[in-house]
C-alpha cells in the first residue's frame, strides 16, 4: 500500500469572484445560500490580491508552483435574467480562457459552476493530477529556475480579471 500524499490547494483572485462558495461546494456538495465568510478553515489558504499584481506575487513566492486557471460562475454565460440585469458585463470565453492559461503558463485551465455544481470535483482532480502527472516543462511558459514541485497548487480564480483585460482590448 502507498503513503498518503497530502497536497495544499490555494484560491487566489479577485473579491466575489466565487473561491470560497467552489470550496464549500467541493466539500459540502451543495451551493451555500447563506452568508459565505471570506476564511474557509483548514481546507484552504484563501488570498484575494488586487486583480494586476496577483501573478507576480505567486511568481515571487511560489515560482515553481504549477497553476490551473479556473473560470468560475459558468452558469451565468447562459443566464437570461442575469444578463438582462447587467447590460455592460462581459461574459468570458473559452478561448479567452485559454488563451490566459497559455499567457500566464498556467498548466490547465477548467470552467465550473458553484450554483449547478457543474466541474466542480473536475476542477480539484484536475489540481490533484497537474501536482501527481505535472506537464511536460515545453507546455508552458519557461521560467527562469527549475526545480522540483511542492505539492502546493494554486487554483486562479479569474473571471473579474479576465473581464477586466479584455475591456482593455475593446
Amino acid at each position: 500500500m502507498s503513503a498518503t500524499k497530502f497536497i495544499k490547494c490555494v484560491t487566489v483572485g479577485d473579491g466575489a469572484v466565487g473561491k470560497t462558495c467552489m470550496l464549500i461546494c467541493y466539500t459540502s456538495n451543495k451551493f451555500p445560500t447563506d452568508y459565505i465568510p471570506t476564511v474557509f478553515d483548514n481546507f484552504s489558504a484563501n488570498v484575494s490580491v488586487d486583480g494586476s499584481i496577483w501573478m507576480p506575487e505567486l511568481r515571487r513566492f511560489a515560482p515553481n508552483v504549477p497553476i490551473v486557471l479556473v473560470g468560475t460562475k459558468l452558469d451565468l454565460r447562459e443566464d437570461k435574467v442575469y444578463l438582462a440585469d447587467h447590460p455592460g458585463a462581459s461574459i468570458i470565453t473559452s478561448a479567452q480562457g485559454e488563451e490566459l492559461r497559455k499567457q500566464i503558463g498556467a498548466a490547465a485551465y477548467i470552467e465550473c459552476s458553484s450554483k449547478t455544481q457543474q466541474n466542480i470535483k473536475a476542477v480539484f482532480d484536475t489540481a490533484i493530477k497537474v501536482v501527481l502527472q505535472p506537464p511536460r516543462r515545453k507546455e508552458m511558459i519557461p521560467k527562469k529556475k527549475t526545480r522540483r514541485s511542492s505539492g502546493c497548487i494554486p487554483l486562479l480564480n479569474l473571471i473579474n480579471y479576465l473581464k477586466s483585460k479584455y475591456e482593455e482590448k475593446c
